[in-house]
């Protein structure tokens, strides 16, 4: 379980979260929707301890956040920021095995190159691991980005959870990609332990994908819940200003048409 209880962080006069709680459980994809500006990239900062909150407090498990040490959180937690730079010509290998810094010191050991190994057999990015990172197109280094994060978790440990931050992690993704980022998300999901809150953009992906939503506007949660109760026409008008046609399927989907 990741939680965050009436948080709140403000920048000056701007007021980035204004008493915001979530629940993001095991096992269940959870996605984060909301405008420009409604405090979704401050609530990831916030839950991953990138920012400290004003008030509030950040569990993982019942685990107060202010309780881990950096070593044990790196360990169990994995984030994926917006817009990771990178200033010199690493070997794509080399970029995922920073995922592991956390597991060990000096030189990695086995298990740390079978977890890079497989990171990377999985989202198809094994074959990269000699070419220079810098040379990738930004959406292959989004894809080598998702297997070094997830290197840095690849392993469960019995009775206990890992967690997964994404911050928009579609940027720079052809459709063909954001499709299948989030089916293997949904795959990893399948282990149980794995707790993953994202941030996006599309609707409808969040509609088809998500088991759980949350609508952020102006710093505060607007819904949370199933996407088929989140996505209500009049919500969505009110947290984006336009209106959709919502279509909802036999099977219970739904989808949003904008006009």
């Amino acid at each position: 379980m990741l939680t965050g209880t009436d948080l709140s962080f403000s920048i000056e006069h701007a007021r980035l979260l204004d008493g915001v709680s979530v629940t993001f459980e095991p096992g269940k994809l959870s996605l984060v929707i909301g405008p420009n500006g409604a405090g979704k990239s401050t609530l990831v900062k916030v839950l991953s301890r990138q920012l400290e909150p004003q008030s509030g407090v950040v569990r993982y498990d019942d685990r107060p956040l202010a309780g881990w040490s950096e070593r044990d959180l790196a360990r169990a937690r994995a984030v994926l920021s917006q817009n990771v730079e990178l200033a010199f010509p690493l070997r794509v290998w080399e970029v995922v095995l920073m995922g592991r810094y956390p597991h060990f010191t000096g030189a990695p050991g086995a298990a740390d190159e079978r977890a890079c190994e497989e990171a990377m057999r999985y989202f198809d990015v094994l074959d990269w691991g000699a070419r220079n990172y810098l040379t990738l197109s930004g959406g292959e280094r989004q894809r080598v980005q998702f297997a070094r994060v997830m290197a840095q978790i690849w392993d469960s440990t019995p009775g206990a959870h890992r967690w997964l931050l994404l911050d928009e992690p579609l940027t720079f993704l052809d459709i063909r990609y954001q499709f299948d980022f989030l089916r293997r998300i949904r795959e990893l999901l399948n282990a149980g332990d794995l707790v993953v809150m994202g941030v996006v953009h599309d609707l409808n992906l969040a509609a088809r994908f998500a088991d759980h939503l949350v609508i952020l506007s102006h710093g505060r949660v607007m819904a949370s819940g199933a996407p088929a109760e989140v996505l209500q026409a009049d919500t969505v008008e009110a947290a984006f200003g336009i209106r959709p046609t919502v279509q909802r399927g036999e099977a219970g989907g739904i989808h949003l048409l904008f006009e």
